[in-house]
């Protein structure tokens, strides 16, 4: 992708997937859904969901699996706010973008 992806737009894409479970999910699931968007590497996703744990936006917890503790990510009633203002947000600039690529006045 020849755009760069900024922290926000980054963290607005974890809250989305981690949104996506109301139990949650762990490290390596998220890595993966948000690859289905962007190229992103393991070392640059743990930075970014310990910044949100800090902010508040995500609590963490352990669970077994299969012998192990996994982490585990779910959204905080922070991250939801977070998440909302994000997706409007993204909207309005979003439509702003496609409206001067489709031919759209670039003061709208």
């Amino acid at each position: 992708m020849v755009f760069n992806t900024g922290s926000a737009l980054l963290d607005a894409i974890v809250l989305a997937i981690v949104s996506k479970d109301a139990d949650g999910t762990y490290g390596y699931k998220i890595t993966q859904d948000v690859r289905t968007v962007i190229e992103l590497s393991e070392s640059t996703l743990y930075p970014v969901l310990r910044r949100l744990q800090k902010d508040e936006c995500l609590e963490v917890y352990d669970k077994e699996c299969a012998g192990r503790n996994r982490r585990y990510y779910k959204l905080t009633e922070r991250g939801y706010a977070m998440l909302k203002m994000y997706d409007e947000e993204w909207r309005s600039y979003s439509q702003k973008v496609t409206g001067l690529f489709e031919g759209g006045k670039f003061d709208e």
